[in-house]
């Protein structure tokens, strides 16, 4: 699977569940079943370069500001990254190279409903389970230690996530 391959299996599931993470992380699943366990392992690999990637902390930064402060710890924080992941590749690519730019990246955003995309983290390793009832190998990838990439941020301070992403929290935290 190549990196167009992987990014049509996230946006057709991201259609076809309107935006619905938990739905979408469903059909991520049924979809993978339908390919043989070596391709299953090829998606996981993309989804957890593309989540070690979004290790950043201006990307930790915009969880804050999206998600009212509660996506400041570290479960939070994974849950949106595998979100981001799962709404297609413009919108991740563009909010990992500047996380200031989901302002304009994104239609809407509602805390209660968006943000977290925990389930899409896990879709690969359950559809390999079923495939081949045993779990996942290790895919290679080294998951990043100590602290995110970037200059650190203050999360729980309101000023600091204002002045580094300022239209994000202006369009999101008025």
């Amino acid at each position: 699977m190549d990196e167009t391959e992987f990014w049509e299996i996230i946006d057709a599931t991201r259609a076809d569940a309107e935006g619905d993470a938990e739905e979408q992380a469903d059909l991520l699943v049924e979809r993978l079943t339908r390919l043989d366990p070596d391709t299953v392992l090829d998606y996981a690999r993309h989804f957890e370069a593309r989540f070690n990637r979004a290790y950043h902390w201006d990307v930790w930064g915009a969880a804050a500001v999206l998600l009212d402060g509660s996506g400041a710890g570290e479960e939070g924080f994974d849950a949106f990254r595998c979100w981001l992941i799962g709404q297609g590749r413009e919108v991740y690519e563009g909010g990992v190279a500047d996380p200031d730019e989901l302002a304009e990246l994104l239609d809407a955003f509602d805390p209660e409903l968006d943000g977290d995309g925990e389930e899409l983290g896990f879709a690969a390793d359950e559809a390999y389970e079923t495939l081949t009832g045993t779990e996942t190998p290790d895919l290679g990838i080294a998951m990043p230690e100590g602290e995110p990439e970037g200059a650190p941020l203050d999360l729980a301070d309101e000023e600091a996530l204002a002045a580094r992403l300022p239209r994000l929290w202006e369009r999101f935290r008025p």
